[in-house]
């Protein structure tokens, strides 16, 4: 099953973004988050806290569930 994550404004980087989704508990996590679990944006493979997420995009976080970022 897919959630919807409303953002506001243009973007959100990947790091707000688990935050935001409740999958990790502070910003300060997000680094050692990406590096020890899979997280696919659009389908690719994605550790880079900073990547910007738009509207559309599709957050797959193994284990967890999929998240549609929508503004």
């Amino acid at each position: 099953m897919k959630r919807i994550v409303q953002i506001k404004g243009e973007y959100i980087t990947l790091g707000q973004f688990l935050k935001l989704a409740d999958v990790i508990q502070t910003g300060g996590m997000a680094k050692w988050f990406l590096q020890e679990h899979e997280v696919l944006v659009n389908s690719e493979r994605e550790e880079r806290r900073g990547r910007k997420l738009r509207d559309g995009d599709i957050v797959e976080v193994k284990e967890t569930g999929t998240f549609i970022v929508k503004n």
